[in-house]
């Protein structure tokens, strides 16, 4: 592995521990267990995602663990359904340069 992937992956692995830090205390901080948010921090997966979690603790304040666990189930939905576009982007792309490719072929 390069330098540069190396640091890039110690970068993110930093990057992921500190925003899970961030969504437990703040979870522990509206009075709920921290292991809740390391299960939640697991979940989601990114650190983008964790963000926009953090982001509705501290604006909503939800009141029960149901409410936290529905706001992940729904990131987790947005977060699949842009995967999805983003390989349907891509497919497409594939399948018009195979195409174009073709035609010019004839």
């Amino acid at each position: 592995m390069s330098h540069d992937k190396e640091a890039d992956l110690t970068d993110h692995k930093t990057e992921w521990a500190s925003t899970k830090e961030r969504l437990v205390n703040e979870i522990a901080g509206l009075g709920m267990p921290g292991e809740l948010g390391e299960l939640i921090a697991k979940q989601l997966g990114s650190p983008k995602a964790m963000n926009r979690m953090i982001s509705y603790l501290r604006y909503v304040r939800p009141h029960s663990e149901e409410e936290i666990a529905d706001e992940m189930l729904a990131i987790m939905s947005d977060v699949d359904r842009w995967k999805d576009k983003k390989a349907s982007i891509k497919a497409n792309a594939r399948y018009n340069e195979w195409r174009n490719t073709s035609r010019e072929q004839i």
